[in-house]
């Protein structure tokens, strides 16, 4: 029998495990990590970073942010990435999806399962956290650019994440920083920063969801990522999406409004999240974990998680320096990035 997944995500400190790391690794309730570009020297040392982590838990799902632009954490070796809206106004969909397609072949290839990507915000440079991270300022052009995009990154074996249900582009405030507040209706965010969400779930191609960290005060009092309304009623009920949701980083300012760790995790599971992602404060990890206690994975959210293990034939970085598709698309990005 599989072992269920965990569902807290953390992270380690640097580029090899230490004996912290590796003791906080074997906890049950630990089911994925994500690293961050202080865990990356070159490739080699990640690889053999990746090993070890196997080598203490086998069946964790390993993540990144590795969106392109000012959000890719490996670099050196890997192809520098544009923005998602820089490659949208040169790319067609041919490229887009080839693109999307190296992004997660790479990752593969090092023995990484998924990047949180793509984000499925509408912006153009009003928002502090999004701007260029969105493919475009227009919702329904985030739907078309977004699709092809994240059919590449499926080709690769790779699973996608859309970011930040409901759309985070129309606050200007940063969630990091502090808890923003959007004053639209329910309906108006439906029909407008919602809309690439819908869209990719019509069409198959969205299998995570991160929820925002934004108070939408028209519709709920508690921010996205904590509402059982926003994520049971309207992503899952409504919306009919059946994938995975995880939580935005739960260190964020703009999770404090419900109170310390122990409240954060369990508001973000007790709404509807699968995976609570707390990095970046191993205390902060240390309290979640205690928090839960002998809590017992839900098997319906662990065998959603399992559908985001890495899969495809891509076996190594030797692999994909034999395929056409990737020289073409690295010369392609090269002559302009």
């Amino acid at each position: 029998m599989t072992a269920q997944i965990g569902p807290v995500m953390i992270d380690v400190e640097g580029t090899a495990l230490t004996q912290e790391d590796r003791e906080l690794l074997q906890h049950p309730l630990v089911g994925g990590l994500i690293f961050f570009a202080r865990n990356f020297e070159d490739r080699d040392q990640l690889q053999q970073l990746v090993a070890e982590i196997r080598s203490e838990r086998p069946e964790i799902l390993l993540a990144v942010d590795q969106e392109g632009g000012r959000v890719q954490r490996f670099k050196d070796t890997f192809t520098r990435i544009p923005s998602m809206q820089a490659l949208s106004a040169r790319a067609d969909e041919a490229r887009l999806r080839d693109v999307g397609w190296l992004l997660a072949a790479e990752l593969r290839a090092v023995g990484v399962d998924f990047s949180f990507a793509p984000v499925l915000d509408a912006d153009e440079d009003f928002c502090r956290i999004v701007g260029d991270r969105s493919f475009a300022g227009d919702p329904l052009a985030v739907a078309s650019k977004a699709r092809p995009f994240m059919a590449g990154m499926h080709e690769a074996g790779m699973a996608t994440t859309g970011k930040h249900f409901p759309g985070h582009g129309q606050v200007l405030e940063d969630s990091h920083e502090e808890l923003p507040i959007d004053r639209r209706s329910l309906e108006q965010v439906l029909a407008t920063d919602c809309t690439p969400f819908t869209e990719c779930i019509r069409a198959g191609e969205l299998d995570a969801v991160m929820p925002a960290h934004i108070r939408f005060e028209q519709v709920d009092e508690q921010n996205v990522g904590f509402s059982r309304y926003w994520l049971r009623e309207i992503l899952r009920a409504r919306l009919g999406f059946d994938g995975v949701i995880f939580s935005d980083d739960l260190t964020m300012e703009g999770a404090g409004a419900v109170g310390g760790y122990a409240e954060r995790i369990h508001a973000a599971l007790g709404a509807g999240c699968d995976m609570g992602i707390v990095c970046n404060n191993r205390a902060g990890a240390l309290e979640t974990l205690d928090a839960l206690g002998d809590f017992k994975p839900d098997p319906q959210s662990s065998a959603r998680l399992e559908k985001m293990r890495g899969g495809g034939a891509i076996g190594s970085w030797a692999d994909v320096e034999k395929m056409r598709r990737w020289h073409e698309t690295r010369e392609w990005l090269a002559s302009w990035v």
